[in-house]
């Protein structure tokens, strides 16, 4: 009994580095090895780390989006005063809201790869982007049909290739990119400018026709119904409620940018008659308010609810603009 005992003592005194003996009231198989403890640690660490990613990414995200939406207005670039072209600060603002978007830090979103894509991550300014090309559209169509023409007039071909290069997919990726075809147009635009410089002039300048001007806020009136619809539909999936916030959002900065140009393109008649003055003001006030709105999350609250509804907050908003869009449409019809 004691050989035996002395033999174990000897065996466990002897044993190789790497094995563990067996102590009093321990079982086999129960100590981890040191390496695996380690690794236990990493893994902890990066649950961690990515569980702070998905909290810290959001906040940042939120506050660089309210940064990138703030773009100098044409009073800003084109002091009062300044000479300027008839038909140059309409095509200028079109110019710099593309280009915004093209040069911020991120870039065009619409069409970025899936790991990184708008519908995974950064879906907040993709979509809005999607809302300004949109509305940036519709205006470069009305620019060119009948800002800039009558009925048994050529279009202007700068016009023209802005409002086709416009239109090619916002979310292509490749062959061509949406951001080379963007950039296509605001050449045509910079081209466009250059021709109303040129003497003689080669491009066509704003006709200053109010039945003209009309058509330019019946499609925007146009376009904000279509944002209403969107924002108050009650079958509206959870997860695109934000969707259709920042999409109407895009259509507001687009057109708070633009009503400013009209204000400066067409002061003679618009300063001249106090009632369409206030009311141009009125819709650059409310638009501004909606293009501003940047709320952490949007929410969905009840009407008698705790909670705020971000998508009828910002409905309010172009409501107003939409309505008083129709009154200067009205007096622009005397």
């Amino acid at each position: 009994m004691r050989f035996e005992i002395s033999r174990a003592l000897g065996r466990t005194a002897t044993a190789p580095k790497g094995r563990h003996s067996i102590g009093r009231g321990e079982a086999p198989g129960l100590t981890a090895p040191a390496h695996r403890r380690d690794g236990g640690w990493i893994a902890q660490t990066l649950i961690v780390l990515i569980a702070a990613a998905f909290i810290v990414a959001p906040i940042v995200m939120h506050f660089t989006q309210i940064s990138h939406n703030k773009l100098p207005t044409v009073n800003d670039v084109h002091p009062a005063g300044e000479p300027f072209a008839s038909g140059e600060l309409f095509a200028d603002t079109i110019i710099r809201l593309v280009e915004h978007e093209l040069d911020g830090r991120t870039g065009w979103r619409p069409n970025d790869f899936p790991l990184w894509g708008p519908r995974l991550w950064a879906d907040n300014n993709s979509n809005r982007q999607l809302g300004i090309i949109q509305a940036v559209r519709e205006t470069t169509r009305i620019f060119k049909d009948n800002l800039t023409k009558v009925s048994n007039e050529q279009y202007d071909d700068n016009l023209q290739s802005a409002d086709t290069e416009f239109r090619n997919d916002a979310q292509k990726l490749w062959f061509p990119s949406a951001e080379s075809r963007l950039r296509a147009g605001v050449k045509s635009l910079r081209k466009y400018i250059a021709g109303l410089k040129s003497t003689p002039p080669t491009s066509r300048s704003l006709n200053q026709r109010n039945v003209e001007l009309i058509r330019l806020f019946q499609a925007w009136t146009d376009l904000l119904g279509d944002a209403h619809a969107r924002l108050y539909d009650v079958n509206a999936p959870f997860f695109e409620m934000d969707d259709y916030f920042y999409h109407a959002q895009g259509f507001a900065h687009v057109m708070y940018h633009l009503t400013l140009a009209i204000h400066r393109e067409y002061a003679g008649e618009i300063d001249n008659r106090p009632p369409l003055k206030e009311l141009l003001n009125q819709v650059s006030a409310a638009l501004d308010e909606a293009a501003g709105l940047k709320p952490l999350i949007v929410l969905n609250g009840g009407p008698s609810g705790l909670l705020a509804n971000h998508r009828r907050n910002l409905s309010t908003y172009l409501n107003e603009a939409r309505q008083k869009m129709y009154s200067i449409r009205e007096e622009l019809e005397k």
